[in-house]
């Protein structure tokens, strides 16, 4: 959600910090500020709305300085404004940039205001930094300050802080929210995602939980949650400067859409021998651990939830495995009942979604002995709390919509279906079949793909309307809830799904000649049950587009449109396909409706807060 930058350095480090906040400006924000250290004074510009307003006002008010915090703001606490912004100043001494959430805060403040302390924003993060400004009083340094002081905090954060008096120093801290370390030569940065520091380092350090890292342009010490004093490795990102931009495309959204064909190769890349599943690809316990589950239990959020409510159908049709599914936020607070032969299955694009990282932790307290995520981002706060991870391989994905990293996360279920059904009823000639088709995703993606122009043409149809409702049926009803997700995310048209034979329960009193209706129609036992939900619709004057199998004969009228979708030998597969062209339906729409397609409002790309 919130992006943090940070450096300190023996060069300026403002334009530094203004290009790692324009590599974070895809996970979401409404404010941006910077402060930074410059003759002993602490110098602070902050402005409401984007990155470039920041930039403006620097080029009419230039600061400079060695050492500095950034931030990008996605409200909580308070509405979108200049006084709300990041960087938080006590005493105009110490600032403070935060990400999480202070669940304590109203009772902080008002400890802090009987301390003499006037509050100018409505933001929780401001008792944070007037919390260290007390604490200095009585510490031996800013280090000391710091710790002595999230000892009061309660909830989620990742802090950088800096104080004048101490120009050469820089704290950082996490808690339930990423931040990284980027480790240059003779200068530090710190980051809430890799892609913030890709221009001046590729080599990171992973903060644990409750880590305190006190930073220096020569040093770097981190101190554990008991104070002690911990290495932390280093790492070499593969992700380079060139590969989070968005190339020849218009928008990140539409890359990664079609990028799809390579990410998708790049995670059943090294994994399968002989066209057969290795189980090392998911740890090397992962067989032990295989051997011992008899159910399995999914927890995601929002776009993984879908992927997730697709397993279900894969894991109990397939491979005849119990497997129930959760929305983690609902999950924590439903009192589960969990057996210690279940197997926790996350999945989560970034590895940091709070809801899905506290379910998982949930979890574990009721009693799950075994743990899986699928995750798209290595060293994430869920691959560390897992023990067994499968990686996606997806690549950066920038977009706030998620493409590339659904389809991915789809093939990464399938194969654990795979691994886990060959110990219950998945027979080794349908795993033979499957693990086939899945290798010739990529290219019947790329003939999907070239539906590009028709379903561009298609969008027209939604230039002026404001509600469509989506439908299909068995896996094909969570593809049609994702669709409906992807066009309500970024052309904030009011689109909703349904499994297709509800419609008599309900919806049908909102089909009419204004409502455009979008069917998922793959050649499988379904169809013909399929086909009589089309004829209620158009019986009553509803605007069918139905995404068919070109195998089929249907014929188009008044009330029908048909875009024909490649033939599937193997409908097992047939989601992940079926998946792409309402992916291009919503990106077509979004810009005839003139939105910010990469950065949708009120949306942030990671949510790292409950």
């Amino acid at each position: 959600m919130c992006g943090i930058v940070g450096g300190i350095a023996q060069r300026n480090v403002v334009p530094i910090l203004i290009e790692g906040l324009k590599r974070l400006e895809y996970r979401g924000y409404d404010s941006a500020g910077l402060a930074v250290i410059d003759n002993n004074e602490l110098q602070r510009h902050r402005e409401l709305g984007k990155v470039a307003g920041l930039e403006v006002l620097l080029d009419k008010q230039p600061i400079r300085g060695n050492t500095g915090i950034a931030h990008t703001r996605w409200a909580t606490h308070g509405k979108p404004s200049r006084d709300n912004a990041h960087p938080h100043i006590s005493g105009d001494k110490v600032a403070v940039v935060h990400n999480g959430i202070i669940e304590n805060h109203q009772q902080l403040k008002i400890e802090q205001e009987a301390n003499g302390y006037k509050f100018n924003s409505e933001t929780d993060t401001e008792v944070i930094v007037h919390q260290i400004h007390w604490q200095l009083n009585n510490s031996k340094n800013l280090l000391d300050a710091v710790q002595k002081s999230i000892t009061h905090l309660e909830g989620a954060y990742a802090l950088g802080v800096v104080c004048k008096d101490e120009p050469d120093t820089l704290i950082a801290c996490r808690k339930g929210s990423p931040l990284v370390i980027g480790v240059g030569i003779e200068e530090y940065f710190i980051a809430s995602d890799v892609a913030a520091l890709l221009p001046v380092t590729r080599r990171f350090i992973f903060l644990e939980e409750d880590d305190v890292a006190e930073i220096k342009v020569d040093s770097l010490t981190i101190y554990n949650a008991a104070g002690e004093v911990v290495e932390r490795e280093i790492k070499e990102s593969q992700l380079t400067a060139e590969s989070t931009g968005k190339g020849e495309y218009r928008h990140y959204m539409l890359k990664e859409i079609y990028q799809q064909p390579q990410a998708i190769a790049a995670t059943l890349a090294g994994r399968f021998v002989n066209n057969e599943l290795q189980e090392n690809a998911f740890g090397h316990q992962a067989e032990a651990v295989f051997d011992s589950i008899k159910s399995v239990q999914i927890i995601a959020c929002g776009t993984s939830y879908h992927a997730g409510l697709i397993a279900r159908y894969w894991f109990e049709k397939l491979a005849r495995v119990p497997c129930n599914i959760d929305v983690a936020s609902e999950f924590r607070y439903r009192s589960p009942v969990i057996s210690e032969d279940t197997l926790i299955v996350t999945i989560s694009q970034s590895g940091e979604t709070a809801d899905t990282l506290a379910a998982l932790k949930e979890a574990k307290a009721l009693g799950a002995k075994h743990s899986l995520v699928i995750c798209n981002v290595p060293e994430s706060s869920l691959v560390r709390e897992s023990e067994l991870v499968l990686m996606t391989k997806a690549g950066a994905e920038i977009g706030v919509a998620s493409t590339k990293a659904f389809t991915t996360q789809l093939v990464g279920l399938m194969m654990l279906v795979i691994a886990i059904g060959r110990r219950f009823q998945l027979s080794e000639e349908l795993e033979e079949k499957i693990s086939t088709a899945l290798f010739t995703l990529p290219e019947k993606i790329q003939h999907v793909l070239e539906l590009d122009e028709p379903i561009k043409q298609l969008s027209e149809q939604f230039a002026e309307k404001q509600h469509a409702l989506f439908l299909g049926r068995g896996t094909h009803y969570p593809v049609a809830m994702e669709g409906a997700l992807k066009l309500k995310e970024i052309s904030y048209i009011h689109a909703e799904a349904y499994p297709a034979g509800e419609l008599k329960h309900g919806p049908l009193a909102l089909i009419d000649s204004e409502m455009p209706v979008i069917i998922v129609a793959p050649n499988n036992s379904l169809l013909e049950k399929l086909k009589s939900n089309m004829q209620e619709v158009s019986a009553r004057g509803g605007q069918l587009i139905v995404f068919m199998d070109e195998s089929l004969e249907a014929v188009e009228d008044e009330n029908t449109q048909i875009i024909n979708i490649p033939s599937i030998t193997t409908n097992e597969i047939a989601p992940i396909i079926y998946t792409i062209p309402l992916q291009l339906l919503a990106y077509h729409v979004a810009i005839l409706k003139g939105t910010d397609v990469d950065q949708p409002r009120n949306l942030a790309k990671s949510v790292t807060v409950e």
